[in-house]
């Protein structure tokens, strides 16, 4: 399952990419985050960073082990999780459009690897598609507010 949306942020890339990336932050910023706890920090500037992120989807808490993968400053990085008998990888791309406006991509992508979890996945596939959709909807949304506001 692939899921991407974007939204355009009247902000510098240098705001966003200091927003995005204070993950001990993001409960502050992202509403659906009900919690961030370090577990390791980054080897460098943001590679290798894991935490434990509690966040409410479909109505329940959830918690998630992510760590970041790949990153290019101000340009993106890439997550990693492994949950439930699936991989799950997101990344967060900003592109400058002007000085003052940058466009935040977040794109999900969530493959099975246990049998479970494949049958699971092709039964729940597009109801999946649009809640995860739309939970990324919302989390550039609340990204967006944060950074005009400030």
């Amino acid at each position: 399952m692939k899921v991407s949306t974007q939204i355009d942020i009247n902000s510098t890339k240098e705001k966003v990419w200091s927003v995005i990336t204070d993950i001990e932050n993001s409960a502050n910023v992202i509403s659906g985050i009900i919690h961030i706890e370090i577990l390791q920090p980054a080897e460098g500037d943001l590679v290798g960073l894991k935490w434990k992120e509690t966040r409410k989807m479909l109505g329940k808490e959830a918690q998630e082990i992510m760590w970041i993968t790949h990153s290019e400053k101000y340009h993106y990085y890439q997550t990693r999780a492994e949950s439930h008998g699936a991989i799950y990888v997101s990344r967060l791309n900003i592109t400058e459009k002007s000085n003052n406006t940058v466009t935040l991509e977040m794109s999900f992508e969530g493959h099975s690897v246990s049998l479970t979890a494949k049958i699971l996945s092709g039964i729940f596939s597009i109801f999946m598609k649009k809640s995860m959709k739309k939970a990324l909807e919302v989390d550039l949304q609340d990204i967006k507010s944060y950074c005009e506001a400030k």
